[in-house]
């Protein structure tokens, strides 16, 4: 009997460092919410509703986002396009009364004084027009050769002229503002009595 008791009371010590207890004879269980003997799978699903509601609420505000971002791109594409009609517009405007001058010259009947002078005063028309949009001639005839502004197409012997002065402009060249359009083509002089000097 007195070996029953050791044996029991051996027994009730590992049960305690097991985290058993002697009433129960089972495991002892806490349940930190409380719940008790609640389902677990019940837990899950509410978690998995709400993670779904989450989803919902992301992928609607992701097709929101990405159709807001489709219209400003759109917006952003018909501003653009408008500014570059803008801007044709204003620079075509001037010219069509240029042209409707040429057409007219092309229909009169006159000498070949009268066309001429008729071609020069068209000539001077757009010139004007050039004049409203800032583009303006580069002087090249009796002005010192810059290989910024003009492109030299030859050079002509003489002694009129400084050496590397513009001589004859072959084709006009234009400046916008500052930014160059395109270079003056011309001969430049070659003063052999300067260079000699």
């Amino acid at each position: 009997m007195a070996e029953d008791t050791m044996v029991q009371g051996t027994d009730e010590k590992e049960m305690l460092e097991n985290g058993e207890t002697q009433e129960s004879g089972a495991p002892q269980t806490t349940d930190a919410g409380g719940e008790g003997s609640a389902d677990p799978t019940a837990a899950l699903k509410t978690e998995l509703e709400q993670l779904r509601d989450e989803r919902d609420q992301l992928l609607d505000r992701l097709a929101r986002l990405q159709a807001e971002f489709e219209n400003a791109r759109r917006r952003e594409t018909k501003e653009r396009q408008d500014v570059r009609d803008y801007a044709v517009q204003n620079a075509v405007e001037p010219f069509l009364g240029v042209m409707d001058n040429f057409q007219l010259a092309l229909k009169a009947e006159g000498s070949l004084e009268q066309l001429r002078g008729g071609v020069d005063l068209i000539l001077k028309q757009m010139e004007e027009a050039l004049r409203g949009l800032n583009v303006q001639p580069v002087e090249s005839v009796g002005t010192q050769f810059d290989p910024r502004i003009h492109e030299a197409l030859g050079s002509i012997e003489t002694r009129e002229f400084p050496d590397h002065r513009g001589v004859e402009e072959i084709r006009r060249g234009y400046k916008i503002r500052e930014k160059l359009l395109r270079p003056a083509l011309v001969k430049i002089a070659s003063n052999s009595a300067q260079v000699s000097e």
